[in-house]
């Protein structure tokens, strides 16, 4: 006779975002990118709390795009109920204009066909904005 016991293990905790992530959610809620300079004047986005160089605190925040440059990508054919847009999209390595890194975002381009490494990108954002990465709710071919 087997005994089956069902348990949920769980971790539960909360993180501040502080002033340097809370600036790019900030950032986005009001429809604006905001990156951060390094101590040899790259320009991460999003921003980083610290210099992946030095180890410093870094804390020279800066508006960039808000277009950008598609730097690599992958189509999802068949996205399921977790994905940020239920219809085909990419996945794509976004850099903001006078960014020095590039941001993982769903590009909204209509067809695989009319995705391509190289292309100019800019933001679409939500009318009602919460703070949240999904406030840019996706990136779409420039005009």
């Amino acid at each position: 006779m087997a005994r089956v016991t069902k348990s949920t293990l769980e971790f539960p905790y909360s993180r501040t975002v502080g002033p340097i992530v809370g600036a790019f959610f900030s950032g986005l809620r009001e429809h604006r990118l905001v990156g951060i300079r390094g101590a040899d004047g790259k320009v991460f986005v999003p921003p980083l709390e610290y210099d992946p160089n030095t180890g410093d605190a870094l804390s020279d925040l800066i508006d960039v795009g808000p277009a950008g440059t598609v730097e690599s990508w992958t189509w999802v054919d068949a996205p399921t109920s977790k994905h940020p847009l239920q219809h085909p999209f990419a996945f794509a390595l976004i850099k903001p204009d006078g960014a020095d890194t590039a941001m993982v975002h769903a590009v909204d381009a209509g067809s695989a066909d009319k995705m391509r490494t190289g292309m100019r990108v800019q933001p679409r954002w939500r009318a009602e904005t919460h703070n949240r990465i999904d406030d840019l709710e996706e990136w779409e071919p420039e005009a």
